[in-house]
């Protein structure tokens, strides 16, 4: 792997770390409020808003004054939290930059999202196509089919963090006039749900992802110019071609031959056209029924019978 991508794996890791810290020293510092304010406190506090609390706060009873030292030190620690997350987003965004991705540029898509994406993917070539990349973010449905039935549910696999990016991604193009939220409307028009609307453009972005950055890897999509879309074609230099199989091949090499050596004469078998017995599967000789087993051992349980008469 990489160095850059290395380095700033750490410090995603590093500034997840911090806002989970930060999340339970929020909530503590919510429990101590509750208790030195009767109004209660507010779920979404910062530093400065619960500082500003604690000033209109003069417990003359032991307990609230025992509570108050306690909250005090909260805030603080949670202003010292602030400070390690800037500075690790700030971190993140050099990376970002240094990078040269060019993520920041998808609707979206900001630095923080452009660089959990870079250090989970890492090395964009492992991915063999565009599925490959959707399953292992855990966008691509899995089929689900039965009969006449045609249906697919939600895949539980993939990195749920790269999922979660591409979740962001799909609600801020649906909020915004983007192509995605077209995209979303038609789904919605053709009779699905919002969830599954949202299911089929996370899956849609998967590719926009992938392919930019193969763009910035500085490779083909799919590993040349041909692009595989699936069924009996693809695509080759803007055109769509029909695509040759095995069975085509193989025909078509047999028609190339030379028809004068596969002649013969009336009631001969060419040589080629011969059943081989090297030919038959080993399971063939290596086992055999019971009738043939019981037929090998009959000649011989009928010469010990005759010796053991003749002793007698």
């Amino acid at each position: 792997m990489d160095a850059t991508v290395t380095a700033l794996r750490a410090i995603v890791e590093h500034r997840d770390d911090l806002v989970k810290t930060r999340t339970q020293t929020v909530n503590r510092l919510h429990v101590v409020l509750i208790h030195l304010i009767p109004a209660g406190a507010p779920r979404s506090l910062s530093a400065d808003r619960a500082a500003e609390m604690l000033r209109r706060v003069r417990p003359r009873e032991v307990v609230g004054k025992t509570l108050r030292g306690p909250a005090v030190d909260l805030v603080a620690e949670l202003r010292q939290l602030d400070r390690r997350i800037a500075k690790a987003d700030s971190d993140i965004k050099a990376a970002v930059v240094d990078s040269g991705s060019s993520l920041t540029e998808l609707c979206g898509i900001a630095t923080l999202t452009a660089g959990k994406i870079i250090a989970r993917v890492g090395s964009i070539h492992r991915f063999r196509s565009a599925a490959a990349f959707a399953s292992y973010t855990g966008t691509a449905p899995i089929e689900a089919s039965s009969g006449d039935v045609v249906r697919h549910r939600l895949s539980r696999a993939g990195d749920l963090q790269l999922n979660c990016c591409l979740r962001t991604m799909a609600i801020t193009q649906i909020s915004r006039d983007t192509p995605g939220r077209a995209y979303c409307q038609r789904k919605r028009a053709a009779g699905k749900s919002h969830k599954e609307a949202l299911r089929c453009l996370k899956r849609r972005l998967s590719d926009v992802v992938y392919r930019q950055l193969l763009h910035d890897s500085g490779a083909e999509p799919c590993g040349g110019p041909g692009r595989t879309l699936g069924g009996d074609s693809h695509v080759l230099r803007g055109r769509l071609t029909p695509r040759t199989g095995a069975s085509d091949k193989s025909r078509r090499h047999s028609a190339g031959r030379n028809p004068g050596s596969c002649t013969v004469t009336p009631g001969q078998v060419p040589a080629r056209c011969r059943p081989s017995h090297s030919s038959r599967p080993t399971w063939h000789r290596r086992f055999r029924s019971p009738s043939q087993s019981v037929q090998r051992c009959l000649p011989q349980l009928t010469d010990n019978r005759h010796d053991v008469i003749a002793e007698l």
